[in-house]
Parts: structure tokens; C-alpha cells; sequence
């Protein structure tokens, strides 16, 4: 096993996108002269999300009115892992799915079929308008035996006005109800940054996770065999590194001190 000093240099990126490119929709300085590097040099490299509510085309074009400009093709999603992961488990099957155009497209584009009467899965995913009815119904098709799955275990998201219920909670008030956990396919399940691996041609010796998340992007990274870079631009805060049982593999203060190095 390659030890840490022992790395190759970075020949493959993964970068989260919010709080290392943009933060609370502003972008941060240095994140589009690193996105310029990157494809300038030609190195391979993915901006992850655990959003499923966006389409790569979707989020190409809301980075780019923050003044970065990644290629959809470069853009990966919570959405797109999940459906990955169950096109490696039951390829061509059916699903009843809570979620936007970023989680039924990808799955569509698998040859998943979406239906309410009896799927192989409940798939649960972001969205802006939870509807009691269909929780109801994901409820009782679990209860019935559909197995379950969420694309991330994120508890809350941002808004303007304060924190919204995410995945994670409306994982737990299904879980509460028929007592069967999901499987979580984003981060921080290793997965995630496996599959990103796996699309872009990486090798774990040779790639960089860049995070601004300890419990999130640092341990998937670190768990997937990865190089970790957290950046300080985002939620975790330099004072708050010693609270965690592990430790990236370094820490700089933002996406603009890695330009050089690509």
C-alpha cells in the first residue's frame, strides 16, 4: 500500500463545489483560474456535489453565472453516483422515486423505469417540495418490501432564509415509520468519490480530494485512498481540525493556493 509520503503527484482533481468554488453563491477567489488550470493542462478532474436536485447542464449554467465555467461533462452529482450504483446492481429496473430533474434524469438515462406499483427500490432524493402524499406512498412501498435508497445524508440545506430539510431528515421520518435505514449513496460513503473515479479514469495514488467539510469530504476522501486537501473557505474552520479523529493530508486557506500546482 503507497504511504502517504510516498504519493504520486496529482494527476486527477476531485473538487467539492460548494464552499470550495462558490460559497452561498458567490464565487470564491481562485476557483476560475483553477478550473483554467485544469483544463488547460489537460489533467482529468470532476466537481463533485451531493446536489441531486440539478442536472450537470443545470449546474454549468448557474456556476457559470458565478463566473466559473466547468463543462457538464466535468460535473458530478449525488444523482448521478446513485444511478450508477444501481445500474451496477439491478441493471434495467423500476423505482419510485422523491426527487427533481437532476435525480429522474439520471436515472432515466440508466433505462430505469419510474413507477408506484412495485418497484425494485424507493429512491429518495432532493427536493424543494416534499409532498406528504408521496412520502406516504415511498412509506408503503417500503413497508411492502421496495428496497431503499437516498442520494445523500445530508440532514439540511441552505436558503436565504435559514436552513431547509434535506434528504437526511426525510430519510429518518421514512426510517422512523417502517424501520428500515436507506442506503446512502453520497458523501460521505466512499462510493461517491469511487464512482467519480471511475468516470473520470483516476487512480486513487494519483488524485486530490479537495473539501471544505471534514465529516464529509476529508473521510470519504481519506477512505476512498485519496490525497485530502481542505480548504478554509467553507464550514470547517482551521480551530475545529483537532475535533475530528482524523486529519486531511493538508490544509490551505483556499482553492487559490492549488493553481500552481496543476
Amino acid at each position: 500500500m503507497t504511504g502517504m509520503n510516498e504519493r504520486q503527484p496529482a494527476e486527477c482533481w476531485l473538487t467539492d463545489m460548494d464552499g470550495v468554488l462558490v460559497h452561498e453563491g458567490v464565487p470564491v477567489p481562485g476557483a476560475q483560474d483553477f478550473i483554467q488550470a485544469l483544463e488547460k493542462s489537460g489533467k482529468r478532474y470532476l466537481v463533485l456535489t451531493n446536489n441531486s436536485i440539478y442536472t450537470p447542464r443545470d449546474l454549468h449554467a448557474r456556476l457559470r453565472v458565478s463566473g466559473i465555467d466547468v463543462p457538464p461533462q466535468a460535473i458530478w452529482t449525488s444523482a448521478l453516483a446513485t444511478a450508477q450504483f444501481l445500474d451496477s446492481q439491478r441493471p434495467g429496473g423500476t423505482a419510485y422515486v422523491i426527487g427533481e430533474a437532476g435525480l429522474t434524469t439520471a436515472l432515466h438515462e440508466i433505462g430505469y423505469v419510474l413507477t408506484d406499483s412495485d418497484p425494485d427500490y424507493v429512491v429518495l432524493g432532493e427536493t424543494r417540495s416534499y409532498s406528504f402524499t408521496a412520502i406516504t406512498r415511498a412509506i408503503r412501498l417500503v413497508e411492502a418490501g421496495a428496497r431503499f435508497l437516498a442520494t445523500n445524508p445530508d440532514p439540511t440545506g441552505p436558503s436565504v432564509e435559514g436552513s431547509l430539510p434535506a434528504t437526511g431528515s426525510v430519510a429518518a421520518l421514512i426510517t422512523r415509520a417502517t424501520g428500515v435505514d436507506p442506503y446512502f449513496v453520497g458523501k460521505p460513503n466512499p462510493l461517491m468519490m469511487r464512482s467519480a473515479l471511475n468516470t473520470v479514469g483516476g487512480h486513487s495514488e494519483s488524485t486530490a480530494m479537495i473539501g471544505d467539510r471534514m465529516d464529509t469530504d476529508i473521510v470519504s476522501g481519506m477512505e476512498a485512498g485519496l490525497e485530502t486537501v481542505l480548504v478554509l473557505t467553507g464550514v470547517t474552520t482551521r480551530a475545529m481540525i483537532d475535533r475530528f479523529p482524523f486529519r486531511p493530508s493538508r490544509v490551505v486557506d483556499s482553492i487559490a493556493d492549488l493553481v500552481a500546482e496543476i
